[in-house]
């Protein structure tokens, strides 16, 4: 499996340079785990810390499915892998596999696409009740912009760990 990865455009309107930035960042997540098998993506790197490139995968569909399906959508959904909203339970992937992993987080990324082109701007809202805040659909696209971006930081070590490879 290769991943594309597209540049953002360095002159565009603000919604297609946030769109762009945050689709550069979900296509960095898909390649760092390019070739490796179920067992390589479940490897716990630096332990006693449980995380893993599946966990990622796991815990960025958490977070897919919250900011845009629970938050802007105002969908009463529960979490993927927890009922009881525990946003750690994404993270323990000692049984997981890819195929299930990666299928739930592509269906949420592809729902947070649907949501976000149908959203009329950025400054459409929805209630973010951990915060206790409406927040603007601009505020999710960053927000996942930076949690991509620090969990790409992670992913880079836990790939690195597995098999050397280092790279964009």
């Amino acid at each position: 499996m290769t991943t594309e990865r597209l540049s953002p455009p360095v002159r565009a309107d603000e919604r297609e340079t946030l769109r762009s930035y945050l689709d550069f960042h979900r296509a960095t997540l898909a390649m760092k785990t390019d070739g490796l098998s179920d067992e390589d993506l479940r490897r716990q790197a630096s332990p006693p810390s449980t995380l893993s490139l599946l966990g990622l995968v796991r815990h960025m569909a958490e977070v897919e499915r919250t900011w845009f399906r629970r938050v802007i959508n105002g969908e009463d959904i529960p979490l993927v892998w927890s009922a009881e909203g525990d946003f750690q339970v994404a993270y323990d992937a000692r049984t997981a596999t890819r195929a299930e992993a990666f299928d739930a987080w592509q269906t949420e990324v592809a729902h947070a696409r649907r949501i976000e082109r149908a959203a009329a701007s950025l400054d459409v809202t929805g209630y973010q009740p951990r915060w206790g805040e409406h927040v603007s659909l601009r505020l999710v696209m960053l927000h996942l912009i930076h949690e991509y971006a620090r969990h790409n930081g992670h992913a880079d070590f836990l790939r690195e760990a597995i098999d050397g490879t280092v790279g964009p």
